[in-house]
């Protein structure tokens, strides 16, 4: 008899779905995208109304025969990648690869969670492509491809090659840039505060906030205002005027969208946007826990909506009802409004099984699996429990002309936050608005957009209205407002959400190509647009104002979302697009400037043949080139500071002296593969470097090295600690006049060698960096693993030790290096 076909985008999650179906479906992977656009073609015709041409990709032609041959013999094919426009598409490209004949039998099945009642209910209820879906896709993909193939060539031209500019990455691009040049543009502004420190009867002595003066707003701009105000309030009284009390809730925040999970896990977790992603694919497709197989943890990880399905609604009340009490659940199910834009085709993220708590399926995650399912779970949990319940008093106290406000809070409740508390937004010292010290909130947050911000509990003592207060302490303290924060990954995306920029599915690979493409770099986790990134976005912005235009390309998200709605066709979005498009790219080609035969005079002159420098463009930004170039290829690069992009010296930098030959003279700044470095003006042919690192004032100093009290071998010149590619390593002080380094003592790990029985086996390191493990007798004895061997037989073959791993997809195992045995075991 003849199986159903199902084919899915991985091998985990093929075998995650497998569990569920019986013997008559046989579920095999495509790997991800079978087809796409010719990378070195445009592989778009326009003429022809933007006809596509799509190939097979060359890593997928053999899994493209193998579907084919199974699609043959198959009584139906069910099509089971992911529940949106890319899965739509993934599925929309094997119906056409299989052929007219398998596609009469193809059907749609569609989940947002890998569970056996998940499944059954899709293949119960199989359906038809979404025609309107794979539109929108396309149209997405076709833009992308018209902007990148059309534009970038401009950008090789007049610029460099490797460039690229995207019709959604540029834009992100221009965010950075924008907020960078915010902050080289913003001023400090000098303002002052005053805290009063007043006792009562009875204690804690408590601060207040100066407010008003004769009712009107304090604004203190100086010292000698604050000094003139302090003299008038030590020689007034202090009298309570006004106590008000109250009790306030902060409501729990909605369970995670995409975006709201990246956030979240590069704050709390330090995880970044794409491997926030990648680890959240695997506890969707499905991660081995023991004797229950392979189990979908959590539901469809790219979604932009709060909504929960019923099920697990009451799934969670039970949960919170049996592990916290009666009194953390309200009455009623919490709902939470998603922004307007949401295409709700998805649930929220939230875990797709309630009893099973991360600690007790801990030993199956790996490290990062485990942070992010606890995440996942927490915050979900918490969306459905009470809001917490603070004592909240407002004291106002007098005292002659001033008004001082103190606020009292106390939790009371803890409702939601027993579970989980969400990080604060990434804040800058700013210049208080009037009268806000102290000032009690309007009201309740709205449950769509989350609670506020928790508040420092301060106690104060019983306070009544007319008591009279003695002043204690008076704090007078200068402030000066702060630029906007630069952004991080997590700030990115909520900018990119909250302007429309992208969807749930590319604020990964927006961040990914901006970093891959030198247009940006990541310091201290902080991104910080290179010296190529302005000049590209400086280009961009003046010849193609519209894909450039925030506006313009949140636009343009809504009209791929009104072609999936039905609303719009591909035709008539793309059509409008090309427009105008077509005529930027033809005035561009012609008035763009040439940055490649750009030079810049300067009064430098080259320290080889006393030839006028000029600055020019290479691949790391701008650099001095000598004029008589290509006789004298002198170059040198530009001092700190001249150029946007060009990183901040340490002034001892300046002093630094070429190690090999001080008649060489000074060092000079160098860009890198890994970044800026020191290098003899002779340079390359005096190989003398030094290299350079970030202090904690944030510019760039010379690294210092670490003597050790040991003698050079070879030289006689101390020995010191220096810093590699891999990492740090011992070696002559006298670098590059002697070459000697030090050989690390390699590690014991307390286990004979399993083959020759004599020597102990030891940690070592590869040519590349890579741990691998060997008998400390080599070369007499040549054992290797690169895997921890473990001092026990394999109780299947007999083999003396077994080896240990940690991988993502299986976590901690034990198993037999034996080809031809299979045994496996997960660690304790």
């Amino acid at each position: 008899m003849a199986k159903n076909l199902v084919i899915v985008e991985s091998p985990a999650k093929a075998k995650t779905i497998n569990k569920y179906l019986g013997r008559d479906f046989q579920v095999k992977a495509s790997m991800g995208h079978v087809r796409d656009l010719p990378k070195k073609t445009l592989g778009v015709d326009v003429k022809k109304g933007f006809q596509a041409e799509y190939e097979v990709l060359p890593t997928r032609k053999k899994v493209v025969e193998e579907l084919k041959s199974a699609a043959g013999d198959a009584a139906a094919i069910y099509l089971a990648a992911d529940p949106d426009r890319e899965g739509e598409a993934i599925c929309w490209h094997l119906a056409e690869v299989l052929g007219s004949r398998a596609r009469r039998k193809v059907r749609r099945v569609v989940f947002n969670e890998i569970t056996k009642r998940a499944i059954e209910q899709a293949f119960d209820n199989p359906g038809d492509l979404d025609e309107r879906k794979v539109d929108a896709q396309q149209a997405r993909r076709i833009l992308d491809r018209l902007v990148g193939y059309k534009v970038s060539p401009i950008l090789w031209e007049k610029v460099r090659r490797g460039l690229s500019a995207g019709r959604v990455q540029s834009v992100a691009l221009r965010l950075i840039c924008d907020r960078e040049r915010a902050i080289r543009a913003f001023v400090p502004e000098e303002y002052w505060t005053v805290v009063a420190h007043l006792a009562a009867g009875q204690p804690p002595v408590f601060p207040a906030n100066l407010v008003k003066k004769h009712g009107k707003n304090v604004e203190i701009g100086n010292e000698e205002q604050a000094r003139a105000i302090r003299s008038e309030l030590e020689r007034a009284a202090f009298r309570v005027a006004k106590v008000t009390a109250r009790e306030r809730k902060r409501n729990p925040i909605p369970p995670f969208t995409t975006s709201k999970l990246q956030q979240e896990a590069f704050k709390k977790l330090r995880f970044s946007v794409k491997k926030t992603m990648q680890v959240a694919q695997r506890l969707y497709e499905g991660v081995e826990l023991g004797e229950d197989g392979s189990l979908g943890l959590i539901t469809y990880m790219r979604t932009d909506s709060f909504r929960v399905s019923g099920e697990a609604l009451s799934a969670v009340r039970d949960r919170i009802a049996a592990t916290y009490g009666e009194e953390y659940l309200p009455e009623k199910p919490t709902f939470y409004r998603s922004k307007k834009d949401a295409q709700d085709a998805h649930e929220a993220i939230r875990p797709t099984y309630l009893d099973r708590d991360p600690d007790s399926i801990r030993r199956f995650l790996s490290k990062d699996e485990y942070a992010l399912y606890k995440l996942i779970w927490n915050r979900f949990v918490a969306s459905q429990m009470k809001p917490a319940v603070y004592d909240e008093t407002i004291v106002e106290i007098e005292a002659g002309p001033y008004l001082l406000r103190a606020k009292g809070s106390t939790l009371k409740f803890k409702g939601f936050l027993a579970v989980y508390e969400e990080s604060p937004d990434e804040r800058v010292e700013q210049k208080p608005s009037a009268g806000d010290a102290g000032k009690a909130d309007a009201g309740e947050a709205e449950a769509s957009e989350g609670s506020a911000a928790p508040e420092p509990a301060l106690q104060l003592p019983p306070l009544a209205e007319g008591d009279a207060l003695t002043l204690k302490k008076l704090d007078t303290d200068q402030h000066f407002t702060e630029p906007p924060p630069r952004f991080s990954e997590a700030s990115l995306v909520k900018e990119l959400e909250e302007n429309g920029i992208g969807r749930p599915s590319t604020y990964a690979s927006i961040i990914a190509t901006i970093e891959a493409r030198d247009y940006m770099e990541k310091r201290e986790a902080k991104l910080y647009p290179t010296e190529l990134g302005f000049l590209v976005t400086d280009l961009l912005v003046e010849h193609f104002q519209d894909i450039m235009n925030v506006e313009y390309t949140a636009a343009m998200e809504a009209e791929l979302d009104e072609i999936e709605e039905g609303k719009d066709n591909l035709l008539n979005t793309l059509n409008q697009f090309w427009k105008k498009f077509e005529k930027d790219l033809k005035k561009a080609s012609k008035e763009m400037k040439d940055v490649k035969a750009m030079e810049e005079k300067t009064d430098e002159v080259c320290d080889k043949c006393g030839s006028p420098m000029v600055i020019k463009w290479g691949r790391y930004g701008r650099f001095l080139a000598c004029s008589a170039y290509p006789e004298c290829k002198n170059t040198r690069q530009l001092a700190g500071g001249e150029g946007e992009g060009t990183p901040e010296l340490h002034e001892d930098v300046a002093k630094e002296v070429c190690p090999v030959d001080p008649a060489h003279g000074a060092m000079v700044l160098k860009k890198g593969r890994y970044g800026p470095f020191l290098a003899c003006p002779n340079y390359p042919e005096c190989k003398a470097t030094k290299r350079l690192v970030r202090g904690a004032e944030g510019k760039l100093r010379v690294e210092a090295l670490q003597p050790i009290d040991e003698k050079c071998p070879e030289c006689g010149k101390p020995l010191m600690w220096r810093r590699g590619r891999f990492g740090p390593f011992v070696a002559c002080s006298d670098y590059p006049n002697c070459k000697y380094i030090k050989k690390k003592e390699a590690r014991e790990i307390g286990l004979l060698c399993p083959e020759c029985g004599e020597g102990q086996v030891v940690e070592r390191k590869g040519r590349w960096g890579r741990s691998f493990y060997g008998c400390k007798r080599y070369p007499e004895c040549r054992f290797t693993a690169y895997h921890l061997p473990i001092a026990e037989p394999c109780p299947d073959c007999g083999r003396p030790y077994l080896l240990a791993k940690e991988t993502k997809r299986e976590g901690k195992v034990i198993y037999c290096g034996n080809e031809a045995c299979h045994y496996k075991r997960m660690a304790a």
